[in-house]
């Protein structure tokens, strides 16, 4: 008996290159484009590890989590590393990195998380980027969370290094991503003697072996499954229209946002100010006494497919994440997130407003 998924035809050159073309497109780069067999940490090792080196100078950008991940990466390259670090509640300024980059002339590297699904904040990449092409320094920004929930440019923000992956705003697995690099990356990474070669890690070994060869021999035989579902992904998003699924990921935080204040119980927005909160997730801080972990399995134990989920690491106590992102980018996923934490609450014994947040959702976005 045959199986869609498993009796599979190969995956051709031809076919690879075509998806990677689909991919440029959604990210209107002219820069080569690199589909890593990997989660998008895969990519976002290997362009540190390309970039950075022993007489190295990085700027690592700490919003959340991933900028402490690339922190210990780029230490462990040799590099000196200044840590950028703010609130987790808020986002960094591009005055923050002009200074930052005025106190240490010898910076060349920057990394940079666009958007941190795990707090919730999103940064300013436009402003950023001119910064830092004045600077000269080479700039990698993970986009993994923002890629199709909000503006992304990497070549008119001047981003020399733009990974992505497909499992967040996408809609797609997490076994697939792809890089963006400019000419300077390339050139960086051909000059990095530490930089990886003949390794899984390598974007290097993709240059010579898939781009400069014309595209027409992979290297390795493709992650055959996670390809076709980041091509349906791309098609998707260009039945859609990336214009209108940015704006049905805004108008889902906008609801969410608005919906939690109106419930009141003592939840409130994490991010302070609404201008910094991502369009992919809405982080809740849960009322004092209240443990969010368990809060969360109450909500989700009538109906565990919520998109809800709580704070990793030491924010497992304190915070809840409505990741609005993909196939729950919805109004009727967000009124069935809030209306579920707020039976928890209540159940918690505190008091919550449902018809104010069924209201406040509505009025919000008026049109699913």
């Amino acid at each position: 008996m045959t199986h869609p998924f498993l009796d599979l035809a190969p995956l051709t050159a031809a076919h690879f290159a075509a998806i990677e073309r689909r991919v440029a497109g959604l990210l209107a780069t002219g820069q080569d484009v690199v589909i890593m067999q990997g989660e998008a940490l895969l990519p976002l090792e290997g362009c540190i590890r390309g970039g950075a080196r022993p007489g190295s100078t990085a700027l690592n950008v700490v919003t959340g989590p991933y900028g402490q991940t690339f922190g210990n990466w780029l230490r462990d390259c040799g590099a000196e590393v200044v840590d950028l670090a703010v609130p987790f509640h808020s986002a960094v300024t591009a005055d923050q990195v002009a200074q930052a980059l005025a106190e240490h002339p010898e910076i060349d590297f920057v990394s940079l998380v666009h958007a941190e699904a795990a707090t919730g904040n999103t940064n300013p990449v436009a402003e950023i980027g001119e910064v830092v092409r004045a600077h000269g320094a080479l700039f990698m920004l993970d986009a993994v969370a923002s890629v199709g929930a909000e503006p992304l440019l990497p070549d008119v923000w001047g981003v020399d290094l733009c990974v992505i992956g497909a499992q967040k705003a996408m809609g797609g697995p997490a076994g697939v991503s792809a890089v963006s690099v400019s000419e300077r990356a390339w050139e960086r990474m051909a000059g990095n003697p530490q930089a990886p070669r003949h390794s899984y890690l390598s974007l290097l070994d993709w240059k010579a072996r898939w781009i400069d060869g014309g595209r027409k021999a992979l290297p390795h035989a493709p992650a055959q499954l996670e390809m076709l579902a980041l091509e349906a992904c791309v098609e998707r998003i260009e039945a859609e229209g990336l214009d209108t699924l940015t704006a049905r990921h805004a108008a889902a935080a906008a609801a969410t946002r608005a919906g939690a204040v109106a419930l009141g119980a003592g939840l409130e927005p994490y991010v302070h100010d609404a201008r910094d909160a991502a369009p992919v997730a809405t982080t809740l801080r849960v009322p004092a006494g209240t443990d969010a972990s368990a809060l969360v399995a109450k909500a989700l134990a009538g109906d565990p497919s919520l998109p809800l989920i709580a704070g990793g690491g030491a924010l497992s106590t304190e915070m809840i994440r409505v990741n609005h992102y993909g196939v729950d980018a919805t109004r009727a996923a967000v009124h069935a997130s809030l209306a579920a934490l707020g039976a928890a609450l209540a159940e918690a014994g505190r008091e919550a407003d449902f018809e104010g947040a069924r209201n406040a959702v509505s009025e919000t976005w008026p049109n699913d």
